[in-house]
C-alpha cells in the first residue's frame, strides 16, 4: 500500500500479545533448538504427513543469473546490464476511441478516463489468450489518486462543494484495468479498442456475494434487496484463483467516507472520519447532473427513519476481494464477502490438492492487525480449472466456507482460529451471541478476531505461496507504533520496527494448526547486529517489504515501500530508492540452525534486480508463461516518466506531471528473466 494512504492511527484495543513480544520469545527458544523442529510436534500425524511428503520433493535448481544491483537515487529506473525496460500502460492511456490522448496539463475529462488506464498502479496479473507468451489480459489495480496531478492546478472547492466533474474524475481513477496487451518485434502495446479493454471504476456496479449478500448491513437506496453495491475502491494488492480469475483486494476505503453522526463500532474500527472525508466527494452532493446519489452516498450519516431513506449503509459494500473474469468481457464483477472485511492487501491461494478444501491467505494492512485465512466448504475438483464459468466456479468455492486469523506462538507453532458464530471468544462468550449471525461476524472481522485472541501483526501486507513446496510467506512492511506498551511478539521481534519483516509457514486446508519461521529482516547495513538479524550489505539493504510474489520456478520477488515520499526518514530511505529483490528460497521443513532463515551466510542468495525512480513505489508482479518478460508497477513517481521515450530508464528532462506506469522487463537476448 502506499503510505500516502496508510492509516496512522493504531485502532486495534486488543490486549492480546503483539507479534513482536512473541517473535522475541522465538527467536530465543530457536537458540537452543533447531528452528522449526518443535512446531512440527504439533501438528499432529493426520496433517504432518501431506507436508513431509511435499518437503520431500525436489527443488526447481533454479539460480539466479544476475549481480546485485548497486544503490540509485535518481529520476529512472535501473536494471541489470543485459536488460531492458519499457513504459507500458502509464496512467490516462486511452483504452478506445472514446478517450482522448493523455494531456501533460492535467485536461483530460471525466469521460476520458473511464476509457483510460487509472492512477496509481498497484498489484496486477498476466492472463494469457490461448497459452500465448505474447498476448494476454494484464488486470491492474489502481490505489488512489493524487489530486494534484489529477487536475491542471489540483483540486477546486469552490463555495465548500467539489465541482461533480472533478469528482467523477477522480471516481474513474480508481479501480481497476484490463488491458489487452500483445508483443510485436519486442515491444508490448495495448490493443486498441479490444473487446478486453475494460475498466472497473469506484461507480461500476458490482454483485454482493455470500453471508452479506441481501443481508439489511447492506441495503441501500441503489440496491434495496441487498445484492449489489456500486463501485470498487482502493485496489492494493492482488490474487488470483486456480480456475484463473483476478481478485482485486479493497484496502483503505474507509476514509472515502464520512459520518457526521454516531459512528458503529466496526466503523471506528476501520478509521471512518466524523469530520471529513478524504476527497471531500460527498460535497458535490445535489449538484444538477447527479444520478443515484452517486456523491451523496460517501456521507453516511444516518438522517431518515431507515436505511432505505439515507446512505448509512452504503459503506458495508466496501471493504472485501473482488473477483473478475478477465476474459468474459460481459461479465459483472462479484465481492466475495466470506472473505472477510477489513483493509484486504492482496490474497494467495495455498497449494490446491484433489479432494481436499482450497484455503487462501489474507493480511489487514494496518497497524496491529491481523492474518487471515479462508477455508472453502467444497472440496477442490481439478476440473474446475479448465471451466469458462468462471464466476459460477468462484460461487462454488468462495462464498461458503469459514474464515479464520492466525495466532503465532512462541515455539513456532500457531493456531488458525475460527471467526465463526460457534466460536468462543476470550470472555467466554459466542462470537454470535456477540456479533449476531454470520454477516454481522464479517462485518466485524477485526473486532472477531480480536475476541477470539488473533495475534497482532507489524501491518501484514502481501502473501504469497511457494509454487514447489506450499510455505506461505508474508510481508510485514513496519510498525513504527510498537513500542514498551505495545510489545514484541515471536512473529514481530523487534520494537519500534521502522524496517519490517517476513515470517512464513506451512499448514493444510483441513488442519488448524501451522508451522512458522522468521524468513528475512529489512534492515540498514550499517546497523547493529540485533537490528540488523539477516546480515544486509549495501547490495541487498532494504525496508519496508510489501509487494511479493513468486514465480513458479520459485524465485520469490520482493518489493519495497519505503516511504520515500514522506521526507527520506528511514535510514535506507536516505541511501537507495525503492527497489525490487530477489532469492530462491529453501522449504522452511528444511531449515536447520536459529535465526531468520536468510542470515549474514546467505547474502549471495537475496539479490537487488531493479531500482525504481525518485519517491515511487515498486510494487505489483506478473510475468509471461515463457518468463522472458516481467511486468512491475511504479507508483507515484515525483519526475518520471519522461515523455519522449518509453524507456524507464530514460530520465525526464525537466520538471513533468508524474505518471504511475507498468514497467516490461525483457533480456536483450530474449531469454528468460532472473536466470
Amino acid at each position: 500500500m502506499s503510505k500516502s494512504t496508510s492509516d496512522q492511527t493504531v485502532r486495534n484495543p486488543s490486549d492480546t500479545p503483539a507479534f513482536g513480544s512473541i517473535l522475541e520469545r522465538n527467536l530465543s527458544r530457536r537458540a537452543v533448538m533447531r528452528g522449526g523442529l518443535c512446531a512440527l510436534a504439533g501438528l499432529g500425524a493426520a496433517s504432518l504427513a501431506p507436508w513431509a511428503a511435499r518437503a520431500g520433493q525436489a527443488e526447481s535448481g533454479v539460480t539466479l543469473g544476475f549481480a546485485s544491483l548497486p544503490a540509485s537515487m535518481t529520476d529512472a529506473c535501473v536494471v541489470p546490464p543485459g536488460y531492458v525496460a519499457q513504459v507500458l500502460g502509464a496512467w490516462g492511456t486511452p483504452l478506445n476511441d472514446q478517450a482522448r490522448p493523455w494531456d501533460p496539463d492535467g485536461g483530460n475529462s471525466a469521460q476520458d478516463g473511464l476509457n483510460a488506464t487509472g492512477m496509481h498502479h498497484d498489484g496486477m496479473h498476466f492472463f494469457a489468450l490461448d497459452d500465448s507468451a505474447s498476448e494476454g489480459l494484464l488486470a491492474v489495480n489502481h490505489e488512489y489518486i493524487d489530486q494534484q496531478a489529477l487536475h491542471p492546478q489540483g483540486p477546486t472547492q469552490p463555495d465548500g462543494r467539489r465541482p461533480a466533474e472533478e469528482v467523477r474524475k477522480e471516481i474513474n481513477a480508481h479501480g481497476v484495468s484490463i488491458l489487452h496487451i500483445r508483443r510485436q518485434q519486442g515491444r508490448w502495446e495495448i490493443v486498441p479498442n479490444s473487446r478486453y479493454n475494460r475498466r472497473f471504476t469506484s461507480a461500476t456496479p458490482m454483485m454482493l456475494a455470500g453471508p452479506m449478500a441481501g443481508s439489511a448491513w447492506v441495503r441501500t437506496p441503489f440496491s434495496p434487496d441487498g445484492t449489489q453495491v456500486r463501485g470498487t475502491n482502493n485496489n492494493c494488492g492482488n490474487g488470483t484463483t486456480p480456475w484463473g480469475s483476478y481478485l482485486t483486494a479493497e484496502e483503505n476505503w474507509a476514509n472515502c467516507f464520512v459520518n457526521r453522526g454516531e459512528r458503529a463500532a466496526h466503523q471506528r474500527r476501520m478509521g471512518v472520519s466524523d469530520k471529513e472525508s478524504r476527497y471531500h466527494w460527498e460535497s458535490a452532493a445535489g449538484d444538477p447532473s447527479e444520478q443515484q446519489g452517486e456523491f451523496a452516498r460517501f456521507d453516511i450519516t444516518a438522517r431518515g427513519s431507515d436505511a432505505s431513506q439515507d446512505w448509512r449503509n452504503e459503506i458495508n459494500g466496501f471493504g472485501y476481494l473482488v473477483e473478475i473474469d478477465p476474459y468474459d468481457p460481459d461479465s459483472v464483477a462479484v465481492k466475495r464477502s466470506a472473505m472477510g472485511r477489513f483493509a484486504h492487501e492482496g490474497c494467495s491461494f495455498g497449494t490446491p490438492q484433489a479432494g481436499k478444501p482450497l484455503a487462501f491467505y489474507m493480511g489487514d494492512d494496518a497497524r496491529f492487525e491481523y492474518l487471515y485465512r479462508f477455508v472453502s466448504d467444497e472440496p477442490w475438483d481439478p476440473a474446475d480449472a479448465r471451466r469458462s464459468d468462471r464466476l459460477a466456479v468462484g460461487a462454488k468455492y468462495l462464498d461458503r466456507g469459514t474464515l479464520y486469523a492466525a495466532r503465532f506462538d512462541e515455539d513456532g507453532s500457531g493456531r488458525w482460529l475460527p471467526l465463526t458464530p460457534q466460536a468462543v471468544g476470550k470472555d467466554g462468550r459466542r462470537l454470535g451471541e456477540i456479533f449476531g449471525g454470520l454477516d454481522g461476524i464479517i462485518l466485524n472481522s477485526r473486532e472477531a478476531a480480536d475476541q477470539v485472541g488473533a495475534t497482532p501483526m507489524d501491518r501484514p501486507e502481501w502473501t504469497a505461496t511457494h509454487p514447489i513446496n506450499g510455505d506461505i510467506y508474508l510481508s510485514l512492511t513496519n510498525n513504527s507504533k510498537r513500542d514498551a506498551a505495545r510489545g514484541a511478539n515471536p512473529a514481530n521481534p523487534r520494537l519500534d520496527n521502522v524496517n519490517g519483516h517476513i515470517v512464513r509457514w506451512h499448514d493444510d486446508s483441513g488442519s488448524d494448526a501451522f508451522a512458522w519461521d522468521l524468513f528475512l529482516f529489512g534492515s540498514p547495513a550499517g546497523a547493529p547486529a540485533d537490528v540488523n538479524r539477516s546480515g544486509l550489505t549495501e547490495l541487498n539493504q532494504f525496508a519496508s517489504p510489501d509487494g511479493l510474489a513468486f514465480d513458479p520456478r520459485g524465485i520469490l520477488w520482493i518489493q519495497t515501500d519505503n516511504g520515500i515520499d514522506g521526507g527520506r526518514k528511514n535510514e535506507v530511505a536516505r541511501r537507495i530508492n525503492d527497489q525490487m529483490l530477489a532469492v530462491v528460497p529453501q522449504a522452511l521443513s528444511d531449515r536447520q540452525g536459529s535465526g531468520p532463515a536468510i542470515g549474514p551466510a546467505e547474502q549471495a542468495a537475496l539479490r537487488r534486480f531493479f531500482v525504481g525512480p525518485n519517491e515511487a513505489e515498486i510494487t505489483g508482479f506478473a510475468f509471461s508463461p515463457d518468463y522472458t518478460t516481467i511486468f512491475l508497477n511504479v507508483q507515484h513517481p515525483s519526475n518520471w516518466p519522461a515523455y519522449d521515450s518509453d524507456d524507464a530508464t530514460v530520465a525526464a528532462q525537466g520538471k513533468v506531471r508524474p505518471r504511475s506506469a507498468t514497467v516490461v522487463i525483457q533480456r536483450v537476448d530474449g531469454g528468460k528473466i532472473g536466470v
